[in-house]
């Protein structure tokens, strides 16, 4: 093998090689797929607040159902001990 041959081999595998980077950037697109994460990571960086008030939100909520139905179900207990002060009235 001649020098020039291994230079025309070397230099058709770095085309080879940037033929095939174009092709995958080109199918996977990595620099819009990070461009993507980051404009998300950011929508979610800054709606963080807005969502952490929404949960709070939900938490308080059903922490009142709760309640009531904690209460409910302490009224219509025949066991007055855990109805606090009220007294079943149909004793």
């Amino acid at each position: 093998m001649s020098l020039q041959d291994t230079l025309e081999m070397n230099i058709k595998r770095i085309v080879d090689f940037l033929i095939y980077s174009k092709n995958f950037i080109i199918r996977k697109s990595p620099l819009k797929a990070l461009v993507n994460y980051i404009v998300e990571s950011l929508k979610d960086f800054l709606t963080m607040k807005k969502k952490l008030r929404m949960a709070q939100y939900r938490l308080n909520y059903h922490q009142h159902q709760f309640h009531k139905m904690e209460q409910l179900i302490a009224e219509n207990n025949q066991h007055s001990f855990l109805r606090g002060n009220n007294l079943n009235e149909t004793r």
